[in-house]
């Protein structure tokens, strides 16, 4: 049953933060990179990390008039598709029991949102939060209720780890040890914000989430608010790196409240990453974090705790990946 007609048919009627100047003064190149900072023309797409297939393909699909949904799923789906990734869909790298499973969300111009959590044997978990969000009265499934639900829909049942994501399984199976990677096992999402031509926002996120993670772990990027938030008046935010440290601060959320508040994107995201790394006896130095964000102007930020993070932009025809000189530094 879709979700307004879950909804008539119910007949429901009712129902700034300080910073240490020490912690201020170490950042690094804020003043550069300006071109992020700029008015640019629509359509527009933005996603974290180097995706420049992913940010082309939902571009084009901009210019040819779709709406920033569909072309945040077109966009989506390279990357789940692609068994090279080891970090989203089919070929992600698998939990400590070798089952891959994988997070997804999404959220519309008009507040709609669908996510799925720790699904399996699906590789399209971008566009099964879609139809989470499109087809029932609810706003996230989990588990074998996910899977159960995208065969429903006719989604294909299908093996998820490849022969690479095996191997490398096994062989980190050997001792078992347990050690984030800055920058490659925290590189474990893609994350995607579009403007269409009527300058309508919509965004996604889609993970197999952290390598060798603990069978029934789930991090932000399903967790409307925390991985992803879209405003349609004020602008969008989503995140990469280890969710726990984003679930924990409500990230994506807290920008667009911080841009809603008057502050552009870039000093929103900037601010965020300064909310996790300012926290008592906060281990950032271990860890990493990445947002990009956009406005309803088009103005587009980036930033995360240390270096090695990129954005993809998609504009005015071009695709560009963004090396990002926005970071802490480390003391």
């Amino acid at each position: 049953m879709k979700r307004r007609n879950f909804i008539k048919n119910a007949s429901l009627t009712g129902v700034g933060i300080v910073v240490g100047s020490t912690l201020a003064s170490c950042t690094e190149n804020t003043s550069e990179d300006k071109s992020s900072l700029t008015k640019v023309s629509f359509p527009l797409v933005i996603g974290t990390w180097n995706v420049k297939r992913a940010a082309t393909t939902a571009g084009e699909a901009l210019e040819q008039g779709v709406v920033a949904l569909d072309a945040i799923e077109q966009g989506c789906k390279i990357e789940e598709a692609d068994e090279k990734n080891q970090t989203v869909g089919k070929g992600g790298l698998p939990d400590r029991d070798g089952h891959v499973t994988l997070d997804a969300s999404v959220m519309d111009n008009h507040g709609n949102c669908g996510s799925v959590v720790y699904m399996e044997n699906v590789t399209h978990a971008i566009s099964v939060a879609r139809k989470v969000m499109e087809e029932t009265p609810h706003v996230i499934l989990a588990g074998k209720g996910a899977e159960q639900f995208a065969y429903e829909q006719g989604f294909t049942k299908e093996n998820l780890l490849t022969e690479a994501s095996k191997k490398a399984w096994e062989a980190w199976a050997v001792k078992s040890e347990y050690k984030p990677i800055i920058n490659i096992e925290n590189h474990d999402t893609i994350g995607m914000l579009a403007i269409d031509k009527n300058g309508d926002i919509s965004g996604g996120c889609t993970t197999s989430g952290l390598a060798y993670k603990m069978a029934g772990r789930v991090g932000d990027s399903p967790i409307i608010g925390s991985g992803l938030f879209v405003d349609n008046e004020i602008g969008a935010a989503v995140a990469t790196g280890l969710g726990e440290e984003v679930v924990k601060t409500v990230g994506s959320f807290l920008i667009v409240e911080l841009m809603r508040q008057g502050k552009s994107p870039q000093e929103a995201c900037e601010e965020a990453i300064k909310r996790i790394v300012s926290k008592p006896n906060s281990n950032y130095k271990n860890f990493q974090v990445g947002y990009i964000a956009v406005n309803k102007q088009g103005e587009t930020g980036y930033y995360a705790i240390h270096k090695g993070f990129s954005m993809t932009k998609y504009q005015d025809g071009n695709t560009i990946n963004i090396p990002s000189n926005h970071y802490i530094k480390k003391s």
